[in-house]
């Protein structure tokens, strides 16, 4: 077995993608952020003293997306051309989906999930004055488009 970012002495490389054709590609992320009881009251409220947790936390993620290549030294830079981030408040915290576009030479995967990652760290940071042991859980990549691949759905058994 080969390792793309992996040159032939073992050295992590970026993978050259000069001559790929540029395509529409899509990738969508979910995690949640597990909370108290008390958070959940003060989200529905809209009472959390920090402020409005899911606005900031949206932008965080959007925010996020567009920044991925300067966290993960091996991500290309690439054109986010749209990313979407929803939050919902549901019963034991708040659930996070993300879905990241593009019509680049490489896929989005790395940035639906960067945002999603960070729109949590946004909720725990928000609200750790209220619950210390709020978590962030299950950050996955649930589906793809485009690209040499096609598409790919992860299995509803997650």
């Amino acid at each position: 077995m080969s390792f793309t970012h992996l040159d032939a002495a073992g050295h992590a490389r970026m993978v050259d993608v000069t001559g790929k054709t540029p395509t529409v590609r899509a990738a969508t992320a979910r995690g949640s952020v597990r909370c108290s009881a008390e958070v959940i009251a003060a989200l529905r409220d809209g009472t959390v003293p920090k402020g409005d947790v899911l606005a900031l936390a949206r932008i965080a993620g959007i925010q996020a997306a567009k920044r991925t290549a300067e966290l993960l030294p091996l991500a290309h830079v690439i054109g986010v051309h749209g990313a979407v981030v929803d939050l919902a408040v549901v019963d034991d915290g708040v659930e996070i989906e993300a879905t990241v576009r593009t019509a680049d030479r490489t896929g989005v995967e790395m940035e639906a999930i960067t945002a999603v990652s960070v729109a949590a760290l946004a909720v725990i940071d928000m609200v750790k004055g209220m619950d210390r042991l709020a978590s962030i859980e299950h950050v996955r990549i649930v589906a793809k488009e485009g690209g040499r691949s096609g598409a790919w759905v992860r299995p509803q058994a997650d």
